[in-house]
This record gives structure tokens, C-alpha cells and sequence, in this order.
């Protein structure tokens, strides 16, 4: 049996996590459609540091998101005037943490696909004098939907199993920054690894699980592409 702490490590990862995943959703698709879409000189720097949390270890992410946000950068100058005190060592902070950090794997498949569409369907929607945003959410969002989905499995799935951006910017406090992940770690260091076992195992289960939808979704998808 798993302590009522594991319980609440559990919930609150689900917590961040489906949180997070709604954040990309309403942030990173929109981001994606603009990188797709725009000429700019920035964008190509932009898109560079939307990715960088896939090659910049965690934990020197984390170290400057803590900087960044504590009392005496400037984003944690900024919340505290307005008098929500700084995100560290809080649920917000996990959350903006996690947002960031798994950020590229929302914005890359989803701009992927809306690379992939081309010009034929937007012209098409011109002609019919669809706005922009009508084209977008009537055209573009439907067609980029096996991608969106998928960028939402893998984006939940990536925060569940955060662990150094998540110890860096929200500590281990049982309860209320403490997750799975690291709390597997506490559980190692104190050599009680039968409840180890259990989280471990249950995070494989789900690890597996989560990739093995991916990819039988993504097959059924170009299946019924074929077919069209």
C-alpha cells in the first residue's frame, strides 16, 4: 500500500500536468501558427529557444527560471508588485516551470503540421473571405488535430515525469510542491525502495502506456489520411 503522501504526490502531479497541457494548448498552438506563418528575421531565434529545453539539461534550466522568478530577478520583481509575492516553492511556480519546459514538445509537432499543409487550403478559405481567424480555427485547427492531440499526450506525459526543472523551482515540500518524480528520489535516498518499486513501476506502466497511444494514434491517422 502507498502512503497518503504518494496519493497526494500523485494527485498533484496530475494536477500540474493537466494544467500545463492546457496552458500549450491556448499558448503553443498559436505559437506554432505564427512560426509557421511568419517571414520575420526573429522567428528563427525564437524557434531556437522554444527549443532549448530538449538540449539544456534541467536542472541549468531550472537554475535560471529560480533566478529569474525569486525576489530579486525581474519577473519576481514584477509579481511581487503586484502583490502575489514570488512563484518559487509554489503551485504557480511548478506550473510556469513545467509550461516552459515542455513547451517544445507541443509547439514542434504541431508546427510540423502546419508546415505540412501548405498554401491550397488557405487559399481556398480566402477565396470563400474566411477572416483570419475564422481560417484558422475552421481550416487550419481541424486538419492539424492528429498533431495537436499528440502534442498533448506527450506534453502531459513529459511534465509527469519532470524532475529537475520541478526540484529546482518547487523544492520538496510534501503536499505542496512535492511530485512523483521526486519523490521517487526522496524514497532512494532513504533506502525504502519498496515504495520506490511501486511509484517506479507505475510511472514505467504510464510511460509505456502514453507512447504506445502516440504511436497507435498517429498510425491510425496517416491510415485515414491514405484513405483520403
Amino acid at each position: 500500500m502507498l502512503p497518503d503522501s504518494a496519493w497526494q504526490a500523485i494527485w498533484l502531479t496530475l494536477q500540474v500536468a493537466t494544467l500545463t497541457t492546457i496552458v500549450l494548448l491556448v499558448a503553443g498552438v498559436p505559437l506554432a501558427w505564427w512560426l509557421a506563418r511568419t517571414r520575420t528575421w526573429i522567428s528563427r531565434p525564437l524557434a531556437a529557444l522554444v527549443a532549448l529545453p530538449l538540449v539544456l539539461p534541467p536542472s541549468v534550466l531550472g537554475f535560471y527560471l529560480l533566478v529569474l522568478m525569486g525576489p530579486n530577478g525581474p519577473v519576481g520583481q514584477f509579481t511581487q508588485s503586484l502583490g502575489i509575492g514570488t512563484l518559487p516553492f509554489t503551485f504557480a511556480g511548478l506550473v510556469v516551470g513545467s509550461v516552459i519546459y515542455s513547451l517544445p514538445f507541443m509547439v514542434q509537432p504541431v508546427h510540423a503540421a502546419m508546415i505540412s499543409l501548405g498554401e491550397r487550403p488557405l487559399e481556398a478559405a480566402a477565396t470563400l473571405r474566411a477572416s483570419p481567424f475564422d481560417t484558422f480555427r475552421s481550416v487550419v485547427l481541424p486538419l492539424c488535430r492528429p498533431a495537436l492531440i499528440t502534442g498533448a499526450i506527450m506534453s502531459f506525459a513529459h511534465t509527469v515525469g519532470e524532475f529537475g526543472v520541478v526540484l529546482m523551482i518547487g523544492g520538496n515540500i510534501p503536499g505542496a510542491t512535492q511530485m512523483i518524480s521526486v519523490m521517487i528520489y526522496d524514497h532512494v535516498e532513504s533506502l525504502e525502495y519498496g515504495t520506490a518499486h511501486i511509484l517506479s513501476a507505475m510511472m514505467l506502466a504510464f510511460a509505456f502506456i502514453v507512447v504506445l497511444l502516440a504511436h497507435a494514434f498517429n498510425r491510425r491517422s496517416l491510415q485515414l489520411r491514405g484513405r483520403g
